[in-house]
């Protein structure tokens, strides 16, 4: 009786082993990889750096309509420029600006600030013109009880850009 048990111990032990075989090979293949699995993954390769290309700023177009000249004088001549160009006054003098501006533009815009001494705005005043080509603006000031004696300065501008500037005298 000890042989014959023994032996289907051992067949039904053996039949057992290849049921037992794919559990234990899934549980020790999973094993294994875990560590594989929760290694650090190594980061990308960065990528390679790309230096901009220059892209050329296309130069700022000249204004259209620059200032030429800026003229002061106490009277105008029939071509509305003025008539002797100075730069001193008398205190009851009336005092023309005549801007002479060149090019073309359907609008643009002239602006005329006269100032005293430390800067204390006399006046401003603005005029739209739209020339095409070589032109003349006046703009003038005047005070009938008189100007103080001093220093003062015209700046012009148009549409904006750098200032022109004529200093005077009142004496």
């Amino acid at each position: 009786m000890s042989a014959q048990p023994e032996k289907q111990v051992k067949e039904e032990t053996m039949r057992r082993l290849p049921n037992l075989a794919a559990p234990a090979l899934a549980l020790f293949l999973a094993v294994a990889l875990v560590p594989l699995a929760c290694k650090k993954q190594e980061a990308p390769a960065p990528a390679p750096v790309v230096e901009p290309t220059a892209v050329p700023v296309p130069p700022t177009p000249a204004p259209s309509v620059t200032v030429t000249d800026v003229s002061l004088g106490k009277t105008l001549g029939a071509d509305k420029k003025v008539a002797a160009a100075m730069d001193t006054f008398k205190p009851k003098d009336t005092i023309f600006a005549v801007v002479s501006t060149n090019g073309s533009a359907a609008s643009s815009t002239i602006h005329v600030k006269w100032t005293f001494q430390d800067g204390q705005t006399v006046k401003e005043d603005s005029r739209t013109i739209a020339p095409t080509g070589p032109a003349t603006t006046e703009f003038s000031i005047q005070k009938p009880s008189g100007w103080p004696k001093g220093d003062y300065k015209v700046e012009v501008t148009v549409d904006g850009g750098t200032p022109t500037t004529k200093s005077f005298k009142v004496s």
